[in-house]
């Protein structure tokens, strides 16, 4: 079973006709015959949408995402609709009952997502993101901006709040020979969907992950929860061999690192406890992000 996304997933795209959308969605079809099923934009409902580089590849556009999700069965949708519409986009996909969402959008008003978030909390639909790089089943599904060229299709799970730092622990896992199972970005901002834990809870009840990565950042304590909910996992019998990354070890308190969601405030979300809980909870804390796929290979020896 792969987590979340397979090679039947259908996925319609909230955002397809601009630029970003466009490129994106044309990356997708490529790889390995992504299920995009429908393009969505209010104003080109009844439109179509060609490839640029496949001029076989064509996507009906509907109005809304309930009458795409009607025509096309879609169980995903993804967003690359801007900053100031993006919440709305992701409340018309909950509002369409679709199974799960993706949002990719960097810079979503913190007001907006926390409408969204309640708006989640009483639905039966699955966010990853905002703010994140999407999600990647190896050889069968790609949602998102990840780069499939370096993907692998293996064992390791690997989740992450950091973009490139996802693209980093797949390279590593790839190279390793070990390759990967899924591997999800959830995002680094600090109001979101799925968090870690979701994740983690996924890959362990996964026959097909033997190990995990997880890479965390300054800010926030997800991290810290996280490893204690694989400490009480362990507890009932159920743990995967494990390494993991924290990002920003150097910065000084009250330093935002990029990400909304990555500011150390009042002794929370410091990088040496995070790396202190990880250890706790038996995850091999690698020292560089390029030593990831080395640190689990020593995990994996024992």
């Amino acid at each position: 079973m792969s987590i979340l996304v397979n090679k039947d997933t259908k996925i319609i795209v909230q955002g397809l006709t601009g630029k970003t959308g466009t490129f994106h969605t044309e990356q997708a079809l490529e790889y390995y015959g992504t299920k995009m099923v429908a393009g969505v934009h209010p104003k080109k409902g009844g439109e179509t949408w060609s490839s640029g580089v496949d001029s076989a590849a064509e996507l009906p556009i509907f109005a809304t995402v309930g009458e795409a999700k009607e025509a096309t069965g879609a169980d995903a949708s993804v967003i690359y609709v801007p900053p100031a519409g993006a919440g709305a986009a992701i409340i018309e996909a909950i509002d369409a009952e679709v199974p799960f969402i993706v949002c990719i959008t960097e810079g979503i008003p913190v007001a907006d997502m926390i409408k969204v978030k309640a708006r989640l909390d009483k639905s039966k639909s699955r966010l990853l993101g905002p703010n994140c790089p999407g999600i990647l089943t190896p050889e069968e599904c790609k949602i998102g901006i990840m780069p499939g060229s370096i993907f692998k299709k293996g064992s390791v799970g690997v989740v992450s709040r950091s973009g490139t730092l996802t693209y980093e622990a797949v390279f590593q896992t790839s190279n390793a020979g070990l390759g990967q199972t899924t591997a999800v970005g959830i995002g680094g901002d600090p109001v979101k969907g799925t968090e870690f834990i979701d994740v983690l809870e996924m890959f362990l009840a996964d026959d097909e992950t033997k190990s995990m990565i997880m890479i965390g950042e300054i800010g926030g304590s997800a991290e810290e929860e996280a490893a204690q909910f694989l400490m009480d996992e362990a507890k009932k019998g159920r743990s995967k061999p494990m390494a993991g990354f924290i990002a920003g070890r150097t910065a000084p308190p009250g330093r935002t690192m990029g990400h909304a969601g990555a500011v150390i405030s009042g002794g929370k979300g410091g990088a040496e406890d995070k790396i202190a809980a990880m250890e706790e909870a038996g995850i091999r804390v690698s020292p560089s992000p390029a030593k990831l796929g080395e640190t689990l290979l020593e995990v994996l020896k024992g």
